[in-house]
């Protein structure tokens, strides 16, 4: 319990001292958290050293954010929004993939290597975009669109994804794997029922609750809900954040959506920038210092590769011709998922641990990447008004 509570002291006084001092000098929160992670972690100050444990917990906040978007969208809107859902997903995902595929084949990797590593930073960081979205208000705009549908379609390319890595392996799957056509039916049936219990029994389940006058009571039942809901979405290897995302979809009709709104924010904010110091913590520098030139080339093509294929599918996506260069940039990393997809690519025999601590790091750097270029882009472009109006 003692050691709980002084890494809990660790986490907030670190934060308390970077997150300002990054906004301060125009850095934003985020890349405050990743600097905390960095320092209290094992390879500087080594204050909090079970990164693993920090990191599972952590994806808490990623949950709850999802959640709470999940809230703000009406069934009615979400089928309003499967052309960019489906559509724009698809076009990113097969195109970013592709191009990281051909730059790792040119670098010497092996195919499957090659594969792996394009498949995984294809994805984008929900945490990241998202946070960064809601922070200016573009939820409503075309970018807010055009980039929630991405990283909705992104979470749901989590089954053929993680199926498809067995098959990479270098040796034949076991027989007693699921074939995928199971995989796929659970999470379908697993969905099926999550929406016939929130549309027949949620609701009456809330106002048993609410009649009971026990304002804690209420917001314990909403974080079962939500994480009962994520853990089972889970079972059936459909991302945490698509779980907590159709529990929020499911309230959104809801007259206590308000209240569960106004409780679940103070968790939302503190567990996201816990996963941002986790993220931060987990930078294996072990691999900088033996690969530096390595890991800068792939940071770089990783970084640029996405943002260039972002930018001309912006316009595909019927994006503001002012907004593709800052629509490029807000995808342009790596995300979370890529750590599930190296965890299960090094299970299945893949790739090696040398490659997967390779491959995190990059991630890892190239969600360090994003507030500095949206930093350079935003003095770019206020420099640029600046001249044209003078």
């Amino acid at each position: 319990m003692t050691k709980l509570l002084i890494d809990v002291v660790i986490f907030l006084a670190s934060a308390l001292i970077t997150v300002p001092l990054a906004v301060r000098f125009g850095f934003g929160a985020v890349l405050g958290y990743l600097l905390a992670g960095v320092l209290i972690g094992p390879w500087v100050l080594r204050l909090v050293t079970d990164v693993d444990a920090i990191l599972h917990f952590s994806e808490l906040g990623i949950v709850l954010m999802m959640f709470v978007i999940g809230l703000e969208m009406k069934i009615d809107a979400l089928w309003a929004m499967r052309r960019t859902i489906f559509g724009y997903g698809t076009m990113q995902m097969t195109v970013c993939a592709a191009a990281l595929l051909g730059i790792f084949m040119m670098l010497g990797l092996p195919w499957r290597i090659a594969l792996t590593g394009g498949l995984a930073l294809s994805l984008s960081s929900t945490a990241m975009v998202m946070s960064e979205l809601q922070e200016r208000k573009l939820m409503d705009m075309p970018t807010g669109r055009a980039g929630f549908g991405i990283l909705l379609f992104q979470d749901m390319a989590a089954i053929p994804l993680i199926a498809l890595l067995p098959l990479l392996g270098p040796t034949v799957p076991v027989p007693a794997a699921e074939p995928g056509w199971l995989v796929a039916l659970k999470a379908l049936a697993m969905l099926g029922a999550i929406a016939l219990v929130g549309r027949y029994l949620l609701n009456a389940v809330l106002r048993l609750i609410t009649s009971t006058g026990v304002p804690e009571i209420f917001t314990a039942f909403a974080l079962l809900w939500i994480v009962g809901i994520a853990l089972l979405m889970e079972s059936v290897h459909l991302s945490m954040s698509l779980g907590a995302f159709v529990a929020g979809v499911l309230l959104a009709d809801s007259d206590f959506r308000h209240e569960i709104e106004v409780d679940m924010a103070p968790f939302n904010g503190l567990l996201l920038g816990l996963f941002f110091i986790a993220v931060g913590m987990s930078m294996d520098f072990s691999v900088l210092t033996r690969e530096p030139v390595r890991v800068a080339v792939l940071v770089v093509a990783v970084v640029s590769v996405k943002a260039v294929a972002q930018w001309f599918l912006a316009r595909r996506f019927e994006m503001p011709a002012s907004h593709r260069a800052y629509f490029a940039i807000l995808l342009s990393q790596g995300g979370e998922f890529a750590f599930v997809v190296m965890a299960a690519s090094l299970a299945a025999g893949v790739i090696d641990q040398g490659q997967a601590s390779l491959v995190t790091l990059v991630v890892a750097l190239s969600m360090v990447s994003t507030p500095l270029l949206l930093l350079g882009h935003g003095r770019l472009s206020e420099a640029t008004a600046r001249a044209r109006t003078g």
